[in-house]
């Protein structure tokens, strides 16, 4: 039963990071003009901010990126694909005919 539940967790935010991300995103490809600024600023900023957040001095460098499980993992590539949904989205749109994208 607990089982279920973790689960129902990592759905859960594995669909509310993407959400997130693309939400943030589509706002800032609007307000900066720009396609993929979503997707770099999630690998230069976001990813290493994590990754450092976590970091383990105690352990070796493999040893702090093998800590990192599925659960960590699964929302993360989540928040990717949000970010590259909302560059996709913008170029669609601007293709479309939209000049306010």
């Amino acid at each position: 039963m607990n089982t279920d539940v973790d689960i129902l967790q990592l759905v859960i935010a594995t669909v509310l990071f993407l959400v997130m991300m693309f939400g943030i995103g589509f706002i800032l490809n609007m307000l900066l003009k720009t396609t993929w600024f979503p997707i770099y600023m999630y690998l230069i900023v976001l990813l290493p901010l994590f990754i450092w957040q976590t970091w383990d001095d105690t352990k070796s460098f493999a040893g702090n990126f093998t800590a990192f499980t599925f659960v960590d993992i699964l929302p993360a590539i989540g928040a990717l694909i949000g970010a590259y949904v909302s560059g996709a989205t913008i170029r669609a749109l601007r293709r479309g005919g939209y000049k306010m994208f």
